[in-house]
């Protein structure tokens, strides 16, 4: 099926980024932010910190793509002994 990866990756950003909305010190989303040397910032966006938001992208896209790797690369080894 086309997609399964697209999936994986969704699901794994969105848990993650839920994740870290509820504890922003999850790495490496600060190490990351750390490494753009911009200022923090308490100004909202619906109601959440948007240094908090950027730190959960980051930790979203980073883990998402980890997921997506270990997906590809697993189903490649059970389809291919």
């Amino acid at each position: 099926m086309k997609g399964e990866g697209a999936i994986v990756f969704l699901v794994a950003f969105f848990a993650m980024l839920v994740a870290t909305l509820a504890a922003p010190a999850i790495p490496p989303g600060r190490q990351l932010y750390s490494l753009l040397g911009v200022p923090d910032t308490d100004y909202p966006v619906l109601g959440i910190q948007t240094t908090t938001l950027v730190i959960a992208a980051f930790n979203g896209i980073f883990y998402g793509i980890i997921a997506w790797l270990v997906f590809t690369f697993g189903k490649r080894i059970i389809r291919h002994p």
